[in-house]
């Protein structure tokens, strides 16, 4: 009853606000048509604004500016642009809060300023160059008519720009302690005696885990080629391998997935998930690390961004709390607890026990 109910009273919302719409919003609901009037158009032209601060960054005005202020002939020389054009460019930054004027001259605004010091966000400016591409025409994306730029960085088959392959693992290394950060804000690992950091790249979060606790027994799974890179870099025991065909190894009563299951399928997902509570004891302990679709004031990240995102990588969805629950229960965990992180927009975390 209550659904119906919700149903009609939004069919009639839509009735009133179309109606209103083409009758002039503001109008009739100056407040609402305002909001409506702003946020559609911020929706309609957030590519451009996403263009503006690709610009500023890879210019090199966004470093320059971070150094202290410029003036214009100084900003012309670093953007290798005309004046006018220059102009161009810091008027539009200006207009969304990233630079600013004073006195003839141009330095960072507040947003601009935590662009440039936020680990990572200039390297993911500069990464979305590819998802950019893939997104020129967005129905023959989600068609999946041939692999894109991001397909075929994502597999590392040889087709890829080793500068975008290079700009890819920056991006991954530099936003690595804020993750782990977040992790071990949420969860502890005093009880556990030996952690499995599978999928763990050069190994960046199990050097967190390692300042954190020294007597913690550390060790990284990943592809051969993977796991040889992080040999000297962190304290752990190297097991080369694939998740999608090897056995996991025994040994540890922890293991951590830290940003690994939204970029595969299910049917992957799946078949990881009980290779990890095969590997774990009675007791042990999976921590999942991932940015979740249903986080509370960040939805449009789930669906809208990661959604497409995953989408042009041709790998992956973005999933719920719910239905990662499900697959955990699936794969044989009893008990499942979503862990609140101070920054739910980097990543949440979900603890199973075996």
């Amino acid at each position: 009853m209550w659904e119906r109910a919700r149903l009609s009273w939004a069919l009639r919302r839509n009735r009133l606000i179309g109606g209103a719409a083409a009758n002039g919003l503001a109008r009739w609901f100056p407040g609402p048509g305002r909001r409506y009037a702003r946020r559609l158009f911020d929706l309609t032209a957030g590519f451009v604004y996403a263009q503006v601060i690709q610009a500023l960054v890879t210019s090199g005005l966004l470093a320059r500016l971070a150094q202290g202020p410029a003036a214009l002939d100084e900003a012309v020389l670093v953007a290798g642009l005309d004046g006018s054009a220059t102009l161009t460019l810091l008027r539009a930054a200006k207009s969304l809060q990233l630079v600013e004027e004073r006195g003839g001259t141009w330095l960072l605004a507040g947003l601009g300023a935590a662009l440039a010091a936020m680990p990572g966000l200039a390297d993911m400016v500069r990464h979305h160059r590819l998802l950019y591409a893939d997104l020129a025409d967005p129905l023959a994306m989600l068609r999946g008519g041939g692999a894109g730029e991001l397909a075929r960085l994502w597999r590392y088959d040889g087709t890829a720009d080793p500068a975008d392959v290079a700009t890819y693992s920056a991006l991954m290394a530099a936003t690595q302690p804020m993750v782990a950060q977040q992790v071990l804000g949420a969860c502890s690992f005093a009880g556990s005696r030996a952690l499995l950091d599978v999928g763990g790249g050069t190994g960046g979060f199990l050097a967190a885990v390692r300042t954190a606790y020294l007597q913690l027994r550390l060790g990284l799974f990943d592809r051969p080629a993977v796991v040889e890179g992080a040999r000297g870099r962190v304290d752990a025991a190297l097991h080369p391998g694939s998740f999608r065909d090897d056995p996991l190894p025994g040994g540890y009563d922890a293991i951590s997935l830290v940003r690994v299951l939204h970029d595969h399928d299910d049917e992957v997902v799946h078949r990881l998930l009980a290779s990890v509570r095969a590997a774990l004891p009675a007791g042990g302990r999976l921590v999942i690390a991932e940015p979740l679709a249903d986080t509370p004031g960040a939805e449009s990240m789930g669906h809208a961004y990661f959604g497409f995102y995953l989408a042009a990588m041709r790998s992956g969805r973005p999933r719920t709390y719910a239905e990662y629950a499900a697959m955990l229960r699936a794969a044989g965990f009893a008990s499942i607890r979503r862990k609140r992180t101070s920054i739910p927009l980097i990543t949440s975390v979900i603890i199973a026990v075996a």
